[in-house]
């Protein structure tokens, strides 16, 4: 099974579970959800009534760690841990992953330097090893590690929960594209018409090279025949008459 299917059929089911009870049961079932390590969006989740009903409530805190595993980082954890329930080492694993697709999306040149700071890592051999075990193995990332650069070169990030706002934001970015696409297609169109049209003058210009390559030879060999054949001059016809009276 693929890791989109897997995650589709991961979030039917805690849909289904949060559909289905209130209160502090939710509280376990976003605990189980975070902590999943084939889970990586949890924006249908957050989408479900009884979920939202949290808002408020004692078990508020669980709703804010839904949201903070949506969109947040790691660092966003540490900044406000003081408001969060405390995190189990599966869902610490799951947030620094999650950070690194938030930083895929922004820039496809990760330092190292500015890893191993998002991340608490303390050693480039622990930060590698995160990449390649946790990260590229688990599919959410592909790329190359360059140790002579120190960097990671992402080819590849799974795409994270769209945080509020960012929709408008994307629709204008692919209503962008969308009009180069269409400017450039007309530019490509109307150097095919030019090629065509080029090409049709290269070939009615050949044409007529050709045709008047044929009139010379026509106008050269009928000058030819002409000069070729004898031509009787008065006097000539004068010594014909005498060499036969002879």
């Amino acid at each position: 099974m693929d890791i989109e299917q897997k995650q589709a059929d991961l979030i039917e089911h805690f849909v289904k579970q949060a559909s289905n009870v209130k209160g502090g049961y939710l509280a376990s079932i976003i605990v189980e959800a975070t902590s999943n390590p084939c889970l990586f969006a949890f924006s249908e989740i957050l989408s479900v009534p009884n979920i939202g009903e949290l808002q408020g409530t004692e078990q508020s805190k669980y709703l804010d760690l839904l949201r903070l595993f949506a969109h947040g980082t790691w660092s966003d954890y540490k900044s406000s841990a003081g408001s969060l329930p405390p995190l189990a080492y599966e869902q610490i694993l799951k947030l620094k992953q999650l950070t690194v697709l938030t930083l895929a999306e922004t820039s496809k040149v990760l330092p190292y330097d500015h890893l191993m700071q998002e991340l608490d890592v303390s050693n480039v051999r622990e930060l590698e090893d995160f990449l390649i075990n946790e990260c590229m193995y688990a599919g959410i990332v592909r790329g190359k590690l360059d140790q002579l650069r120190r960097c990671f070169e992402v080819q590849f990030a799974a795409g994270r929960d769209l945080r509020p706002g960012q929709l408008g934001s994307m629709i204008q970015t692919l209503t962008n594209w969308l009009a180069t696409s269409d400017n450039l297609l007309m530019t490509i169109q109307e150097k095919i018409k030019w090629a065509d049209t080029m090409s049709e003058l290269d070939k009615k210009h050949k044409k007529e090279v050709e045709d008047r390559g044929e009139e010379v030879k026509k106008t050269l060999s009928l000058k030819l025949h002409t000069v070729s054949r004898p031509t009787w001059t008065s006097e000539g016809m004068r010594r014909s008459t005498l060499n036969l009276a002879e």
